[in-house]
């Protein structure tokens, strides 16, 4: 069993970055392929990015691609991501998942484990 919680997010202007955390606790996070995902009001859940249990198959949306940095420290049972040039569109609730299976995956559905999430809201 994993437990997931996710921090760091808060009130940021446009063009600002974020760093948002995901602690695990548990047993097994360091062999989880790790996914953020974000969803905005009305709209569905989106695929952000994705790292393997070893840091590699680091994978992002198009939507965030070149802006975020997705990493974890398996000592530490975190992973990260860091975001930057942030854009009004980027607000939502940031969700950190774990997944037993490899590779990671786009597909929430497809993971096991995930945190309450996190609310970033981007102003102008």
């Amino acid at each position: 069993q994993v437990h997931l919680a996710e921090s760091g997010g808060r009130l940021v202007q446009a063009g600002g970055s974020l760093r948002l955390s995901c602690k695990a606790t548990g047993r097994g996070f360091n062999i989880y392929g790790v996914g953020w995902f974000r969803q905005a009001p009305g709209k569905e859940r989106e695929f952000v990015a994705h790292i393997a249990w070893d840091g590699g198959n680091v994978h992002y949306g198009d939507s965030v691609k070149g802006r975020f940095t997705i990493s974890r420290d398996n000592d530490e049972n975190t992973a990260f991501l860091e975001m930057s040039s942030l854009k009004l569109e980027d607000t939502a609730v940031y969700y950190c998942m774990a997944r037993r299976a490899d590779p990671p995956s786009i597909d929430w559905l497809q993971y096991d484990y995930w945190g309450q999430g996190t609310q970033v809201t981007v102003f102008s």
